[in-house]
């Protein structure tokens, strides 16, 4: 099957333990996001990228509308924030745990500016397992690729990813993308996998 790459690379771009991102690289189109946080942060976690911001508004409103509430809680992350992070979860939760729900500094798809992390009120806005027993979550599962998110960290793909299971994590990729790696039960691993196969990149 040939697979075409008709998408904009800086939204679409692979983030990982093995495809980090500099220190130097900020997005320069960084917003506020206009949705309910769990707090008020006043550092940039409120942020992302101006087209991942807006859909992720529109999202919420569509959540809020079919009576599914969800909170904010982390977006942008820069690289040096990243790095304070991951080193204090070394200290505190050791270097297995860490190395499986915690990016070292450059690999965190915060740094680009396209995730958010997010959670339900009814959970206290906690980014922990039980949100997968919600129904924002299941509401999420049926809605999320039509607003251009993907669940980056699914289950059983701990091995693609590098990363365990995070039912809070949406990385925004656009809607047809989206649609197709939902459709076709793909990781962004897997796709950047099946594109280099088909020789479009």
């Amino acid at each position: 099957m040939s697979i075409h790459f008709p998408f904009d690379p800086s939204i679409t771009i692979l983030v990982n333990k093995s495809h980090p991102l500099s220190r130097n690289d900020i997005p320069l189109d960084l917003i506020p996001v206009n949705v309910p946080f769990a707090d008020d942060p006043a550092d940039m976690r409120r942020y992302m990228r101006f087209p991942a911001a807006k859909a992720l508004e529109t999202l919420f409103r569509a959540a809020q509308e079919s009576l599914h509430p969800l909170t904010a809680v982390s977006g942008y992350r820069s690289y040096d924030r990243q790095k304070e992070i991951y080193e204090a979860n070394l200290k505190t939760m050791g270097k297995e745990h860490t190395l499986r729900y915690s990016a070292p500094p450059g690999a965190s798809e915060h740094q680009t500016g396209l995730a958010m992390d997010i959670s339900s009120p009814f959970i206290g806005s906690q980014l922990t397992e039980e949100f997968a027993r919600t129904p924002e979550y299941h509401w999420l599962l049926g809605h999320a690729c039509l607003f251009g998110f993907i669940f980056r960290y699914p289950p059983e793909k701990e091995s693609m990813t590098g990363y365990a299971w995070e039912p809070w994590h949406l990385r925004y990729v656009g809607p047809e993308l989206a649609r197709w790696m939902e459709e076709n039960h793909l990781t962004l691993e897997e796709y950047y996998e099946k594109l280099k196969k088909s020789c479009t990149i």
